[in-house]
This record gives C-alpha cells, sequence and structure tokens, in this order.
C-alpha cells in the first residue's frame, strides 16, 4: 500500500515514528489515561476543579467510565479488506451521517464553556483545531469567547454547530437574538441542554469557592455580554452601557462591581433555575430552522417524548456526571434508547469518552456519533490549539486502527455482535 493511500490518522502514527529515527520526541503524550494527571499538573486549582468536578460524591462520573469496561469488543478475523475502484485494499471507513452530513469520524467537539480559564487561546485554539481535523465543533453558550469570533476561526464550510442554554421564555427575545447570531455565523444544528437549567451541586468548585459565571470579567458571560439584546435590556434597567461597567471601578446598590453585576444577570438568564416544558419546544421549531438536537437524555420515555416533539437528535447524555450524582451510566442506558427510538431520529452519545475504544464500544451499541469533552479540554490545557489538535489525532488514530485490526471495514459492521458483555464470558 502506499504512502498515499494511508488515512491521515494512521500517517500521525508514522510521522512520529519517522521522527523518532532522528531522536525526536512528541511534544504531547499519546496515551489518553496520561492527559488527565498532566493537564492538572499546569492548570490552577480552580481551573482543575471546574474541568474535573462533578456532582455530589462524583458516583455517576464513576460509572460512566467503569461502564466501558464492561464491554469487551469481538475481533473478526481473515476479514477482506475494502478496495478502491482498481480493487487496491484500502483501510476501515471512519465515516458516518450526522444530522444529515457526512463526516470523516464519529465524534464531534462536546460543548464546553469557559475555555479560556484552560488556555488564554480558549475556543479560537479548539475551533482551528477541530476544523483541521473534520471534526464538528459544538460552542457552548458558556462560551468565553463570541459566538462570531469562534466561528471565524472555524473557518468558513467547516461543521459547525451551537449549543443552547435556554432562557426562560420571558426571555424569548434573548433566545430569538442567540439564534440569529448562530444562523448568521454559519451553525448548521441546534443542541439544546436541558438537564443545566441551574448548576449542578459541585463539591470541587464550592472547595474553591469558584464559579466562572459570577466573576466581574467576560470569562462566564461573553455571550450575553456580546449580545445586542441583553445589551440594550441591560442599559434600559442600569442606565449605562456593559462596557461602560468594565472600565468603572465603581460599585453598585447590590455591593457588586457593575461588571459583576452584569455577569450575575446574564447568569440567572441562561440558568433561569427552572426546566421548560415538551410544549415549549414549538417555540424553537418555528424559530429554528436547521436540526434540532436535545442533550441530556437518560430514559426511553424521554426520548419518545422527543420524537413526539419532532426533533432531529438527541444526545444520551448525562453531562460527564457534572449534574446529577447517583444516576446511571451514559453508556448503560444508550442501547435501551437505541432500541426505541434509533429508527426515528440521531442519536448521539457522550460521557466518559476517553479512546478509541471507547468510542467504537458507543457505535456498537447504537450511537451516530460520540462528543469528546474532557480529554479535549486536557489537550487544551496542554498545548493550546496543538494540544487539542493532538487529542483529536490520536482518538481518530486509535479509533481507526481498532476498528481495522478488529475485522470491522464500516462503522456500518460495528454493530451490537462487535461486542459482547465481559459477565457474559463468566
Amino acid at each position: 500500500m502506499s504512502q498515499q493511500e494511508i488515512p491521515d490518522s494512521l500517517g500521525y502514527e508514522q510521522s512520529v515514528f519517522q521522527a523518532g529515527l532522528h531522536s525526536a520526541r512528541p511534544p504531547f503524550t499519546f496515551q489518553s489515561d496520561k492527559w488527565e494527571p498532566l493537564a492538572k499538573d499546569v492548570l490552577s486549582a480552580s481551573s482543575w476543579g471546574y474541568i474535573h468536578g462533578n456532582a455530589g460524591a462524583g458516583s455517576t462520573y464513576q460509572k460512566n467510565l467503569a461502564a466501558f469496561t464492561r464491554y469487551s469488543i469481538v475481533p473478526r478475523r481473515n476479514m477482506p479488506s475494502r478496495t478502491d475502484d482498481n480493487g487496491n485494499p484500502l483501510f476501515s471507513d471512519t465515516s458516518t451521517t450526522v444530522l444529515g452530513q457526512k463526516l470523516p469520524f464519529p465524534i464531534a467537539i462536546a460543548p464546553i464553556g469557559v475555555q479560556k480559564i484552560f488556555n488564554e487561546a480558549g475556543e479560537v485554539a479548539t475551533a482551528k483545531a477541530a476544523a483541521s481535523v473534520g471534526v464538528p465543533y459544538i460552542l457552548s453558550s458558556a462560551t468565553s469567547t463570541s459566538m462570531e469570533d469562534v466561528a471565524t476561526a472555524n473557518g468558513e464550510g467547516a461543521p459547525r454547530w451551537y449549543q443552547l442554554y435556554w432562557p426562560a421564555r420571558e426571555h424569548d427575545d434573548i433566545t430569538l437574538s442567540l439564534l440569529s447570531r448562530a444562523k448568521a455565523s454559519g451553525y448548521t444544528a441546534l443542541f439544546v441542554t436541558l438537564d443545566t437549567f441551574v448548576l449542578g451541586w459541585r463539591p470541587s468548585d464550592m472547595d474553591n469557592g469558584y464559579n466562572p459565571f459570577l466573576h466581574p470579567d467576560r470569562i462566564g458571560v461573553e455571550l450575553g455580554f456580546s449580545d445586542p439584546v441583553f445589551r440594550a435590556h441591560f442599559k434600559n434597567k442600569h442606565g449605562y452601557e456593559i462596557d461602560d461597567a468594565e472600565r468603572s471601578q465603581g460599585v453598585s446598590a447590590t455591593g457588586l462591581s457593575r461588571l459583576g453585576e452584569a455577569a450575575q444577570e446574564w447568569t440567572k438568564i441562561v440558568f433561569p433555575g427552572h426546566p421548560h416544558s415538551w410544549e415549549d419546544l414549538a417555540f424553537l421549531r418555528e424559530h429554528w430552522d436547521g436540526p434540532i438536537v436535545l442533550k441530556g437524555i437518560q430514559s426511553v420515555a424521554d426520548a419518545r417524548q422527543a420524537v413526539v416533539a419532532g426533533v432531529q437528535g438527541i444526545v444520551v447524555s448525562n453531562h460527564g456526571g457534572r449534574q446529577h450524582d447517583g444516576g446511571a451510566s451514559s453508556l448503560g442506558v444508550l442501547p435501551h434508547i437505541v432500541n426505541a427510538v434509533g429508527k426515528d431520529l440521531d442519536v448521539l452519545f457522550d460521557s466518559g469518552i476517553r479512546c478509541g475504544a471507547d468510542i467504537m464500544k458507543a457505535v456498537a451499541l447504537g450511537a451516530k456519533c460520540v462528543l469528546v469533552g474532557r480529554p479535549y479540554a486536557y489537550g487544551l490545557a496542554l498545548g493550546g490549539e496543538d494540544g487539542v489538535r493532538h487529542v483529536l489525532r490520536a482518538l481518530c488514530g486509535d479509533l481507526l486502527m481498532n476498528m481495522h485490526l478488529a475485522g470491522y471495514r464500516s462503522l456500518n459492521e460495528v454493530d451490537r455482535d462487535a461486542i459482547i458483555k465481559e459477565d457474559d464470558l463468566f
């Protein structure tokens, strides 16, 4: 097989070995279990506590990771490789179609906010890295960079989607402004997070006295501070612009700095404290003409309700264990949800992905695509854009090699027969 026929994700591996012939070593480790402790070494206590922290005693998080060990991949031997039109053998095909878009890998960037607390380049670095690998970027409503600037960094034609922390209905005008900005900036799908109408009980953040959304800076509230409708409301209420609050050292009547007051007002809008209703989704369907995906589904009943609501996809997710404690593993509920609604909408998955084998297992259980979260945030902490790119390329290469060696020629072949429960072996 010629060098040109080797996929880029495996070419990355070859380039490292070639460089090693000249005593060069890669700047980042390929051992995915090392990314987390290395990131801890370079992050502040508050930033580390935020990205690594979980709800309550952390049992949901622990179950997320442990669930992957309960399944094993079943390799197939002597399976003929795919071939091109000339009969030349090809590596496995990792491409998939999600929300009508053809993607080279079943991987997307999970919407993580406040990325500037991990690296000053923040979302710009992640968006550039995602585009270079062909992985969709999902922008968090908690972004520390304006959605317009992230779109510019992501580049024209790169797949990008927008995640909404949905304001209460009394702020529909702000919701419409956010949707309008997202459309204008080329975000083609809307991901609506259902499990974060208020932040979870996170002991690590409380130990550090740290909530990035309340600090008198723009890091946790950039989306609001750059929104024309919120800015107009703020000026009408207080008599001065948010920009004036940034320049001012004055204290408001509540005892907060003016900038801190603005930050808290925006935070109350995007985390209103109470959930929306299923009927409220009609408002989003009316005002968003692209696919709508509901993020945070953990039950068959809610998955079926999503079908009735007319959305195009769901993310089987428990927010990585960050929102509620004592929950089931996201992987554990995935096959039940896929069995119920997998033929009616696209089922995506997150919460616990750490390596290529994890991705294979989620796909085998019915996920069209997985959202990768903490691993790329660790890459961002370790090396900005290059660190994120490394994590993504490593995951893609790991997935491809695992599929190829296990005899699965395409993701279509990675089905329930491709895995077995360890408990069934003994």
